[in-house]
């Protein structure tokens, strides 16, 4: 009696692998020029509308709400609607967008106004950024995806 032919308990050998950095490198690459095209944005807007000593940071206010409806927008079109290359997301998404919105000097301008003797206006900052902003995404995301939904035949 024999055994029956049984198939080879070994796994296949793996693929050759590409070097993660060559397939990393375009996305750091595109992150990075992404970035700075932001956060240039973001600076120039903040020394076109500069925030008065203990008073409200608007200009970092509006970035943040800005900021977060266009990541609404932009979310539905390259998900819904638009198969974007796979640097778009990347370069926009995370660089431009992740740049020109900033939790950094959000903190900051919280930790300044607490620091200058003006905490009720820090704190009504943090609320009405936090509210602005998960309220800016949503009504993004929502009227993009009902004026696409419209649009269609």
């Amino acid at each position: 009696m024999t055994a029956p032919e049984t198939e080879t308990l070994r796994a296949p050998a793996p693929a050759p692998r590409r070097h993660a950095w060559r397939t990393q490198a375009p996305i750091v690459v595109v992150v990075a020029l992404g970035g700075a095209v932001g956060a240039t944005a973001r600076y120039a807007w903040a020394l076109w509308w500069p925030a008065q000593p203990g008073g409200f940071p608007w200009a970092t206010f509006w970035t943040n709400v800005v900021g977060c409806a266009v990541i609404g927008v932009f979310m539905v079109v390259i998900t819904d609607v638009w198969a974007a290359h796979r640097l778009v997301r990347p370069f926009f998404g995370t660089g431009v967008l992740g740049g020109f919105t900033t939790f950094s000097t959000y903190a900051v301008d919280i930790q300044k106004l607490v620091d200058s003797g003006h905490p009720s206006t820090g704190l009504a900052y943090l609320a009405a950024t936090l509210a602005a902003a998960l309220t800016a995404v949503w009504l993004a995301v929502a009227t993009t995806r009902r004026v696409l939904k419209w649009r269609q035949p």
